[in-house]
């Protein structure tokens, strides 16, 4: 563009110390040019302010510079004025989060992720800050990219880099009421109750053995499950009380839970596990739905069978499937989230299947992995931040821990 043409727009950048008033003093000094707000991104990263505006470009171009100049001078900050043509359009084909989750989130794996976005063609367009602690969690906005092949790619990526990359597209399921469906045991609970029930009738070795080799997907479940719960026969059903008092909420759960019910959000616990447990667990938790085998108990004592069909992978599958129709919600709106093989129709069945901390068979078939001890980090790939938690909380009264000061 020749020094002296016209130009049609103005990108005003000004950087320095925050501190009341910049904002609007920039404004009142656009606002005597009389200009159109075009686009505006404002950014402030330890009390220092980035804020960017681009608007239209007035006939007495100059003065506008000149008296912007001004302002930033007054202000003590430093403000670039760029001359160019043509909006900040955005290029809407191939929109996706790119959601990574670190602990901790080194500059390398923001490389290497930043550096495989490029590969795919895509541009980086935006870039949030969505927890800092206990995890650090960063959404991007991701422009020029295919959401699946990013997804394959950034997968491995992130497994090279020992951090967790979420892929979803930009739509507005994002932003919906959505059903979350989880499984249970070593998800939404610490451990496995089958496991704890064994304890109290001496076998809890063997069972152990044969839950690992079921959650691996080298046992047929319904079978592995049977064999599991004979054991368990001639045990007193007051052992349920007894198992249910030293049950473990995987950390963040309640919190998840609470968080996303604020939202309209709805649940749902899918579990291989038993509805003596999993219904009072849902009551507690403020969960809509629950479905799990059921143990036969007659006379007070369990008899080692089980009531009525096994939920068992397909049987998940299937109560999702049903949930999602009962709460009124496609199923490209349900958030799966388990840790086993039998989990795996399920995680498929959903939109967007998390595999939680889970066995590498199931996390190489599910959409993304999860693998913090944090299970509120979900809200993150959601789009809500750590901040607007803690905000919420505040409001009810529920007090959170502080980070730590560095």
């Amino acid at each position: 563009m020749s020094p002296t043409s016209k130009p049609e727009t103005l990108l005003i950048t000004l950087t320095g110390k925050d501190r009341p008033g910049v904002t609007s003093s920039i404004f009142a000094a656009l606002a005597q040019a009389g200009v159109e707000v075009l686009d505006i991104e404002q950014i402030l990263l330890r009390r220092r302010l980035i804020l960017g505006v681009l608007v239209t470009a007035p006939r007495d171009w100059r003065r506008l510079q000149a008296a912007v100049e001004e302002t930033a001078s007054s202000l003590g900050m430093v403000v670039e004025v760029d001359r160019g043509s043509g909006d900040n359009k955005p290029r809407r084909e191939g929109r996706s989060h790119v959601t990574i989750i670190g602990s901790p989130l080194k500059a390398g794996a923001m490389s290497a992720i930043a550096g495989r976005i490029a590969d795919c063609g895509g541009n980086i367009d935006r870039i949030e800050r969505m927890a800092r602690y206990p995890v650090t969690a960063i959404d991007l906005h991701v422009s020029g990219a295919d959401p699946v092949r990013l997804r394959a790619l950034l997968a491995a990526e992130a497994a090279a880099q020992s951090v967790d990359v979420a892929v979803q597209p930009a739509n507005l399921l994002r932003r919906g009421m959505r059903l979350i469906v989880l499984d249970v045991d070593s998800t939404l609970i610490q451990g496995e109750v089958i496991e704890m029930l064994a304890a109290h009738a001496g076998h809890e070795a063997e069972v152990a053995r044969i839950t690992e080799s079921a959650m691996r997907g080298e046992l047929d479940f319904e079978a592995s499950l049977r064999a599991r719960v004979r054991l368990l026969s001639g045990l007193h059903a007051s052992v349920l009380d007894e198992v249910y008092d030293e049950i473990v909420v995987t950390p963040g759960a309640r919190t998840m839970v609470r968080t996303l019910r604020r939202l309209g959000y709805r649940f749902a616990i899918v579990s291989g596990g038993f509805s003596q447990i999993t219904d009072r667990l849902a009551a507690d938790l403020g969960i809509h739905y629950a479905r799990a085998n059921e143990l036969e108990i007659v006379d007070g004592v369990i008899t080692g069978e089980i009531v009525g069909d096994v939920v068992d992978r397909a049987g998940k599958a299937r109560a999702l499937r049903e949930f999602a129709e009962e709460v009124g919600v496609p199923e490209a709106a349900v958030i799966a989230i388990g840790d086993g093989a039998n989990d795996l129709d399920m995680l498929n069945a959903a939109g967007l299947g998390i595999a939680y901390n889970a066995r590498p068979i199931v996390q190489q078939a599910a959409d993304t992995s999860v693998n913090v001890p944090y299970l509120d980090a979900i809200v993150y790939l959601l789009g809500i931040s750590r901040e607007e938690i803690e905000m919420a909380d505040a409001e009810a009264g529920i007090v959170t821990p502080s980070p730590p000061v560095s």
